[in-house]
Order: structure tokens, then sequence, then C-alpha cells
């Protein structure tokens, strides 16, 4: 060959070296919507939380997957006494965590008595732990749960991230310094703008984890996100939230974009206890004003599918009660009426930022005046949204809960909506109680139709997941069965 070709070749060679090398990366930013009040999700009721550490740096025994299947996480295996109320865990070896201690099964049982302790703010305290009636550890790998009655839920609820496994000497901090057995470990904090995680190497499948660092950066205004992915400093946003860009992410080749269901139930909440609240005939009034169709074309782009109480179509045992309520105005001013309610009815509307609360509350709010409603909008942040409208200070609010099988809430009078419904209540134990599959599906109509009657919120929609990506990285989940990123699994291609 001559030189100067064998020179050119070498110089060709060597740039394509280098393009490949830049090419391939080891590092993910990835947009989030809310900021969490902190990284503690055994003590705080933010989904945002879990966007964060679940599956990342905290781990359970058991592992939701995104078609929501539960599989062994901590846990090798399971077994389960047939009358559903002793569950034998038998622990992974070798797992520890990111200080170094040792897993075992004392800090299950830490863990799950931490979380039904009096004064525990778990938000699963009631629903799950409370019905654990003794923990057992025969040996360092073994744990029994004892119930007290049977809950065919459980290997789901101990896959949530309320049901994280801590160790003693660390489980105090998790808020500002989370420190678990998973395949991240926390890095850094920059209040109001991002939270990096960089790879644990002492994870017991370290080499399948691609990624060296993740950085969560903090976007809530829809137009930022957009500008974010389009200027590429952030690589996705799993939870994309200006849903009149997706067109302009689908026609540009540089992203990928997949459009998927959470368990979000998007409703407008209703203070029960609050006059005039208290009277299901206002309640209801507030559901009929309500045209679901309208909001959903005018806030998600058309994307959602329109629900009538708290299940979503993909849920198992869901029923669609939208004919329940349904948008009738005259009925509902008729209904105002009949419970002595003088309009215009002067009420506040707080709306959290995500654009479903912000976009959809201004057309709840034009479709309420129409019957005599007049709600005044308080556009509040999300930690003065978890300060008061959470802590039941509010009259009206738009919010998603996005909890999988989170219908038990109803059963509880001090939630934030302040629902005291017996016969709920009683369905509700009889759903605890109850093993057979039929019985259950049964049970789970029972519980949706009861809220639809007593029209304890207003249910709008199934929160539609929009995931926008640069199209090489790959392994991002595209629906939400829990609200999580599961790092682990991503990779550039």
């Amino acid at each position: 060959m001559h030189p100067a070709l064998k020179t050119t070749a070498t110089l060709l060679l060597c740039a394509a070296t280098l393009a490949a090398a830049q090419s391939r990366k080891d590092s993910a930013v990835i947009g989030i919507t809310l900021e969490p009040p902190g990284l503690d999700p055994t003590t705080s009721a933010a989904a945002s939380i879990g966007e964060i550490v679940h599956y990342n740096v905290l781990e359970g025994l058991t592992k939701i997957n995104v078609d929501g299947s539960v599989t062994p996480l901590l846990a090798d295996s399971w077994s389960i006494d047939p009358d559903g109320r002793l569950y034998t865990f038998k622990l992974k070896k070798g797992v520890k965590f990111h200080d170094g201690e040792a897993f075992d099964a004392s800090d299950v049982k830490f863990s799950f008595e931490r979380a039904r302790a009096e004064g525990s703010t778990n938000k699963a305290k009631k629903t799950v732990f409370d019905n654990i009636t003794r923990i057992e550890t025969p040996d360092a790998q073994t744990v029994m749960l004892v119930l007290a009655k049977a809950d065919g839920n459980l290997l789901f609820r101990l896959g949530e991230n309320t049901a994280v496994i801590l160790d003693p000497k660390s489980a105090a901090t998790t808020a500002t310094r989370p420190i678990g057995t998973g395949p991240f470990r926390f890095e850094s904090w920059s209040r109001g703008a991002a939270v990096v995680l960089s790879r644990w190497d002492g994870y017991r499948n370290a080499a399948a984890i691609k990624l060296k660092k993740v950085s969560f950066r903090i976007i809530n205004d829809p137009a930022a996100q957009s500008a974010a992915l389009l200027a590429g400093d952030v690589d996705a946003f799993p939870r994309f939230q200006a849903a009149q860009s997706l067109v302009q992410f689908q026609n540009d080749p540089r992203f990928t974009v997949a459009i998927g269901g959470t368990e979000g139930k998007t409703l407008v909440a209703i203070n029960n206890k609050r006059k005039p609240f208290d009277d299901v005939r206002v309640r209801r009034a507030i559901a009929m004003a309500i045209d679901r169709k309208a909001v959903i074309a005018g806030a998600m782009e058309g994307q959602g599918a329109p629900i009538g109480s708290h299940m979503v179509p993909s849920d198992a045992g869901y029923i669609d009660l939208t004919g329940v309520n349904p948008y009738n105005p005259d009925k509902a001013r008729a209904l105002l009426k009949e419970a002595g309610v003088a309009t215009p009815l002067n009420v506040t509307l707080s709306l959290p930022p995500p654009q479903y609360a912000r976009k959809g509350g201004e057309i709840v709010a034009a479709q309420l005046a129409k019957v005599g409603i007049v709600a005044k909008i308080d556009n509040v942040e999300w930690a003065q949204w978890l300060a008061g409208p959470f802590k039941g200070s509010f009259d009206l609010t738009i919010i998603s809960h996005v909890e999988p099988l989170d219908f038990a809430v109803y059963a509880d009078p001090s939630y934030y909506f302040g629902y005291d419904g017996r016969a709920y209540a009683e369905i509700v134990a009889k759903y605890d109680a109850s093993t057979g599959a039929k019985e259950r599906l049964k049970l789970l109509g029972d519980a949706q139709r009861r809220l639809a009657d007593d029209a304890v919120n207003a249910w709008l929609f199934q929160l539609p997941q929009f995931m926008v990506a640069n199209k090489r990285l790959k392994g991002l989940w595209s629906s939400s069965p829990v609200f999580a990123n599961d790092m682990g699994a991503v990779s550039w291609q």
C-alpha cells in the first residue's frame, strides 16, 4: 500500500474509533416533573420518591415488573400456607448494603416493625403492615410473616416502595441520604435541580449494570421539558408532561415516543368533611358538572381513558362506572338546589404542578362555573400540596393517585378527603379476608360501585404515560404499574 494511502487509512480508522468511543455512553440524564420532599418512601407518600430510589437504591423482597408481574428481588423464594396467613421467605445470600453492612432477616424484621410501629407515617401502614401480627426469623436467611387475615395482594404490596428494606444503622437518615442494596448508590442532591446516583460496584450483579451514573433532573414546566430534550440536556422523560408536543417528537428521528398506561386515577378530590361537600347531592353535582371527555381533550391531547370510580381499565376487576354520575349540567344545578345550596357557591380549587392538574383545572373550573360553582384556582407547589390539601386543608383539588390497588384508603376516614363510609369499609374488610378469586372480583366491583354511588370524588381519567427518549437509550419502562425508573435495565445502544 502506498504510504500516503496507509496514513489516510490509519487516520480514518482512528477517527472511526474515536467516533465510536464518543457514541458509547455510560451515563444518563432522566427528567422528572416533581421534586420529592425526601428520599425515604417508607415515611412519605410522594410518588416522586419512587421515581428516583425504587429498585435503583432501595429494594424490597419482591419486584413488580413493567407488565405488573411479581418476581423475587431480595427474597429468593417464598411459600404460602393454605389459609393464606403465613408467608415464609427465603432470602438471597451474600447481599450487602452500600455502607458494607450485611443484609439478612433481621433487616426485614426491623423494616417491617418500623413500618407498623405507633407513629409510623408509612402510607401502607394500615393496609399492609398493621395486618402483620408476628414476624419470625428462625435463621439469617428466613423470614416468616404471620397475618391477622389473608391478603392475596401481599406479594405485590411487598414489591412497592413502601416495603423497601433498610438497615437499622442508616434508616434514620434515609430521607436525605438513602442507603440500600440496589445497583446504584446515592451520590448527591442539589435541591431544586437534580439527584445523582452512581453505580455501586459491590452490587450482587454489578456486571449487568451498564450505566455508571444516573442524574434525575427536576423540570416541572412542560415547555422546559420539551426544550431540555431537544437540546440534549436530558436524555429521556419517562413521564413526559407536554402532551401537546408529542407529535413533534414522534416526527423527530432522534427520539422514541411510547404511550402507555399507569395506575394513575386522576380525579377531582372533594373534601367530604367540609360543608356543603358533606352532602352527597353536592358531590354528585360536582361530578355531573364535569365533562370528562372535554378535560381529556383539552389537558391530555385526547389521551386517557375516562373512569368513574377508583380503578383503571388495566386493573383486574375494573368495571366502567362513568355512567353513574354522567355529564349533565342541568341535573347538577337541580341537585345543588335540592341540597339548599345558594349559588354562586365560592370554592377554592388547589392545583399542584403537573399539567393534568394545572391545565385540567382550568377546564374543570370553567365547567363548574356553568352550574353556579365558582372555583378560585390556587396553584401550589408540590411541597405545599403535601402540607395543605394532603393534610385535609382544601375544598377541591386535582391529583392523580398512582399507587396500584389503593382503593383501601377510602376505608380510612382520616385520609385527606375525609370519606367515612361504613358500608364501604365493610366491603374492603370482606375483600381482605377473602381468598377465592371469584369472590374477590365480586367485592372489587361492589367497592367501585359504592364509591361511585357516594360520589366521594369526581373521577376523570386514567393517567397515560408519555415516554420520550433519545432513540439510542434502551430499557426504560413505557408503562408504570408502580412509579419507578428501573435504571439497572437501561443502557445505550
